[in-house]
């Protein structure tokens, strides 16, 4: 083992995994909050979920009244085209329930108005970075 971190260590550093790097304490790990949304969107309404949904999309601005909001991911199944996931990032989940005790009627009233967009949608999850 010790050959092949010395034969690595100039190239790739501290990113190898051989353990010998400073541990990181707990406190100084980002806590990143991440939700994952899947949507099955109606025939024929794709550009107008892209629009609402896109990284400038209406949600979007909602999202940007809440301190702590990172940025919204759009993505699409290549393979069943009204297939669609959205990936919210926040800094915190603190800042994620901030935002939503504050901003909670805007978010009903906008969720309620994309529902004609979809067919469906369920979150896959939320989770924090490791």
């Amino acid at each position: 083992m010790a050959e092949i971190r010395k034969a690595f260590r100039s190239k790739l550093g501290e990113y190898l995994p051989f353990g010998d790097a400073a541990p990181t304490r707990q406190s100084e790990k980002k806590s990143m909050y991440v939700i994952i949304w899947e949507f099955q969107v109606k025939a024929g309404r794709q550009k107008d979920f892209e629009k609402a949904y896109a990284s400038n999309g209406i949600w979007v601005k909602l999202f940007r009244r809440g301190a702590g909001y990172l940025n919204t991911e759009l993505i699409r199944d290549p393979k069943r085209p009204q297939r669609y996931v959205t990936i919210d990032r926040w800094i915190s989940l603190e800042a994620y329930d901030a935002f939503i005790e504050k901003w909670k009627e805007d978010y009903e009233a906008l969720d309620a108005y994309c529902k004609n967009l979809t067919e469906r949608e369920s979150q896959l999850g939320a989770f924090t970075q490791l």
